[in-house]
């Protein structure tokens, strides 16, 4: 289920971008995709003009292979196209790397809007612009531009509300304790959970069986840093993983763990653990992003989960949440040469957030992203929260970092006893340093 940058994944996208000049993909004779305005004449069909014998391919990963289908089947209809949704094996993203590398390019693909991501899929050489894309007008101003450029140009389309690190709860088990609110910063929130503790209650669950949730334990507490720049100053060495804010982060990380706030499976337990224990109440929050929430909604009907689970933010002085788009809130279009299907890609996408768009949030159950279509009154509530801190949460590593090292899975080794907080900080701080020096970046 990780859907994140690794180091596999990010020392892939230096070679990439290396060697991005000779991608046989792309004409000598052809300008970078960022070199040229959007808005001439033609370059956004009419959604709905004729495609007839056009075919399209779209990849996904194995937890979006089935978003698209409300959308290609009304596509095909109304232009008579043909589109393909395959699907890329997990690890999505290294098989996508591994492809575009090598010219083997779809139309378009689901891929998380970050700079890091684009510039690991070289975006300048290998993706097409979307600027001025003819549905930006029609966006809510809180999401419209706040992912999906590398460098001041528009690489990534955001088809739906970016997931975003913050705590789900169960709505019975703090009413059965007598909360009858949710918390206003971290001190109350590590309150409820000590008070949770002391009467017999598992506060947290954490799952580091499956490692990659571990980090937005530490991510969550850096939120307040985030919003002064904290990831400006890792990202010109001015500051590292090992000095004291993020060093101090991953040590109460540990310390709430070590005064025994969590489950006592948390070495073994999954993703799917994390999901059963929320919803029957064996423990009362989680921290995690959307797709906990998507597999919440693979175990009950919506109308349980609105009687079930809350979400709120979460940050040190107050509840700002933290941002992660992922691959499954956003598409890209690829320059695969062809003028015609380069075309049809930008087509398809102007349907899909066009035309299409209220039968996607329908099919997808949804919040819609457009302030002109209605979000289903069958969305959960915690959805609709989820979607609201966007207004003014701040980004994630993943967002906001030049190079994303594998810090979750250097967490989930604390957390099995074999490193500790510090040795954490150093590995992470020596991933990063080497994948910057691998992307050039100025200070490493």
């Amino acid at each position: 289920m990780k859907k994140y940058l690794t180091a596999a994944a990010a020392l892939a996208s230096v070679a990439l971008v290396a060697t991005g000049c000779s991608d046989p993909s792309v004409s000598e004779a052809e300008p970078a995709a960022g070199d040229g305005p959007t808005e001439e004449a033609g370059y956004w069909p009419e959604p709905t003009a004729d495609l007839s014998g056009t075919s399209l391919t779209i990849w996904a990963a194995q937890n979006s292979t089935t978003v698209p289908d409300s959308v290609v089947g009304e596509f095909e209809a109304a232009t008579g196209a043909e589109v393909d949704v395959v699907t890329i094996p997990d690890p999505y993203e290294q098989g996508v790397q591994t492809k575009v590398a090598t010219g083997d390019l779809p139309d378009l693909a689901f891929w998380q809007p970050t700079a890091s991501m684009l510039t690991a899929l070289n975006a300048p050489t290998n993706l097409q612009p979307l600027d001025d894309a003819p549905w930006l007008d029609s966006f809510s101003p809180g999401v419209r531009d706040i992912t999906g450029f590398l460098d001041d140009t528009r690489y990534a389309a955001l088809i739906s509300s970016p997931a975003v690190e913050g705590v789900y709860y169960n709505k019975e088990v703090f009413a059965e304790h007598g909360i009858t609110g949710t918390p206003a910063d971290w001190d109350e929130f590590l309150q409820i959970a000590r008070d949770l503790e002391a009467e017999g209650q598992t506060p947290f669950f954490e799952m580091a069986g499956d490692r990659w949730a571990t980090q937005w334990w530490v991510q969550v507490q850096l939120a307040d840093a985030a919003a002064d720049g904290l990831w400006d100053r890792i990202n010109t060495g001015e500051e590292a993983f090992t000095d004291e804010t993020v060093l101090g982060a991953i040590e109460t990380y540990q310390g709430l763990i070590d005064e025994g706030l969590f489950n006592e499976d948390i070495a073994t337990a999954t993703f799917e653990d994390q999901g059963d224990a929320l919803l029957a109440g064996d423990a009362a929050m989680a921290v995690q992003v959307n797709s906990f929430f998507g597999q919440l909604q693979a175990k009950a009907d919506p109308a349980e989960l609105d009687e079930t689970i809350g979400f709120f933010p979460i940050s040190p002085s107050g509840n700002v949440g933290t941002f992660i788009p992922d691959q499954s809130n956003a598409l890209v279009a690829f320059r695969t040469g062809d003028a015609d299907r380069e075309a049809a890609a930008r087509q398809l996408l102007s349907f899909w957030l066009g035309d299409g768009y209220e039968g996607f949030v329908e099919a997808q159950n949804t919040v819609s992203l457009r302030t002109d279509v209605t979000t289903p009154d069958s969305v959960p509530q915690a959805l609709l929260d989820v979607h609201d801190s966007l207004g003014d949460s701040v980004g994630s590593m993943q967002a906001l970092a030049v190079a994303n090292p594998d810090l979750y899975i250097y967490l989930a080794d604390m957390i099995q006893g074999t490193t500790t907080p510090a040795e954490v900080a150093q590995q992470t701080q020596d991933q990063f340093a080497q994948l910057a020096r691998a992307q050039g970046v100025e200070g490493f």
